[in-house]
């Protein structure tokens, strides 16, 4: 009997057993029963979705300033119009937040930023080769040479524009959009027989104007912004005399006859009256006298077009929508001509030549957003509006060249005259620009103006020496 209930027992203990471990061979469907779920290692993670990154950008223009009268106006309008255009582009990716800067100090401030390990933009408007040498020495910019000989639109650049990029050893610190020449601007009326070519021909021109109560040429002659008059016509009529800075080894070399004969040219211009006081006076203002055709011609960058304006010409018509279309409108209109300035015997009418474009700083926080940028303004849809733009001047890229927007008379007849100059960097083998550009504007200003009976060989001799010191 003992034995008939162990084995009822035993057999009740295994039927539970079956039952705790599911041991049931069928159970009822359950009506409407989610499916099984697979084994978690078996369900692929679900990834967040991307979160869109800022693109910082530092542009000498401010796409919120709708200011009508605003010098930078076609700069804050390009990024006004393009800013939308990006981000719309890369949605999901990108946004593009840029952050103006005053063009005569984010040089300085994005070095700064750099040596102290502050917080750079992803991408800077360079807006003067110069730059290129101040980034080098201060280690402010990325090499980007890598990475741009294996882009499409490589191959296509201007060989020049890819010189003044290049450091001086080797690494491109800046990718060139836009090439930035100097040239003189010159109203008809005033040089109905074409502009002069040689020293001899400019005075004798002069004088006839200065007879009718007028100026042959006004220019940046001030030492205001750090010394960029020496940039402009002051660098024009040096080279175009043969002289130059430096001795191609990086020390200044100023006490040389062809600067000198270049600066009593100045001086003689001056003292004779053929230049406005105004030239002298800082802030931009020597533009008043072409502005209102007292003065006939003007030496400056190509892209100077933009900001003298509103435009009287010597015929009383009046250019006046306050806008970079008064300096074209009077160039189609034949009231202006663009040509290349004067030169010495035996020279070349000299000029200096800028590059604008794209430079990435050390410590930038999203580089795969500046090349993805950068790539998106070669493109042929951007490559000529930015030119236009921002850049101001010829396209780095020769198939923007083509482009229509560049078969113009503005630009056919600043081809020609830079085709008929020559053309470079005003500062050489100097690497201390900034110091050598307010250096030696200040012993210019001071022989041309402040001083005019200065010994000019002393002056010279002197600066070269001090800047020189530094080396």
């Amino acid at each position: 009997m003992k034995q008939k209930w162990s084995l009822i027992v035993l057999i009740l203990l295994f039927a539970l057993i079956l039952t705790a471990c599911g041991g049931s061979t069928e159970e009822p469907a359950a009506e409407n029963a989610p499916a099984e779920e697979p084994a978690a290692d078996t369900v692929p993670a679900e990834e967040p979705a991307a979160e869109v990154q800022d693109f910082v950008t530092w542009y000498q223009y401010d796409e919120k300033n709708e200011d009508p009268a605003s010098d930078e106006r076609v700069g804050n309008e390009y990024l006004r119009n393009t800013i939308p255009q990006f981000n719309e582009a890369f949605a999901g990716k990108w946004n593009w937040a840029n952050q103006p800067k005053a063009f005569d100090r984010m040089t300085t401030e994005l070095v700064a930023a750099v040596q102290a390990g502050g917080e750079v933009p992803d991408l800077f408007e360079l807006s003067n080769t110069q730059d290129v040498i101040d980034f080098y020495r201060n280690g402010t910019a990325q090499d980007m040479m890598a990475w741009a000989q294996e882009q499409s639109w490589w191959s296509d650049l201007d060989p020049n524009a890819i010189d003044a990029c290049t450091a001086p050893d080797g690494a491109l610190l800046c990718i060139p959009i836009s090439q930035r020449p100097q040239l003189v601007y010159v109203w008809n009326d005033r040089f109905p027989d074409g502009y002069p070519t040689t020293p001899e021909e400019f005075l004798a021109r002069a004088e006839e104007l200065k007879a009718e109560g007028l100026y042959a040429i006004t220019f940046f002659g001030s030492t205001d912004k750090g010394g960029e008059g020496l940039t402009r016509g002051i660098w024009t009529t040096i080279s175009s005399f043969g002289g130059a800075l430096d001795d191609g080894q990086g020390n200044m070399l100023l006490n040389t006859p062809e600067n000198i004969a270049a600066i009593e040219f100045l001086r003689e211009i001056v003292a004779n009256e053929y230049v406005p006081e105004i030239a002298f006076a800082g802030g931009f203002q020597e533009e008043e006298a072409f502005k209102d055709s007292s003065a006939g011609s003007f030496p400056t960058g190509l892209f100077g077009y933009r900001y003298v304006n509103p435009l009287t010409a010597p015929n009383g018509t009046a250019y006046a929508k306050g806008s970079a279309e008064d300096m074209i409108d009077a160039i189609e209109a034949g009231d202006v001509y663009l040509t290349h300035f004067i030169a010495a015997e035996g020279q070349m009418p000299g000029c200096g030549v800028d590059v604008a474009g794209f430079v990435i700083p050390v410590g930038a926080t999203n580089v795969d957003a500046a090349h993805d940028y950068i790539n998106w303004i070669m493109s042929p849809e951007q490559n000529a509006n930015w030119v236009q733009g921002p850049g101001g001047g010829f396209p780095a890229l020769k198939a923007t060249q083509a482009d229509p927007a560049f078969q113009t008379t503005f630009y056919k007849e600043a081809a020609e005259a830079i085709g008929a100059s020559a053309c470079s960097p005003w500062y050489g083998s100097l690497e201390r620009p900034n110091e050598a550009q307010e250096t030696v504007m200040t012993a210019v200003y001071k022989l041309i103006k402040e001083d005019p009976t200065a010994d000019i060989a002393e002056v010279l001799t002197q600066t070269q020496e001090e800047y020189n010191a530094g080396n």
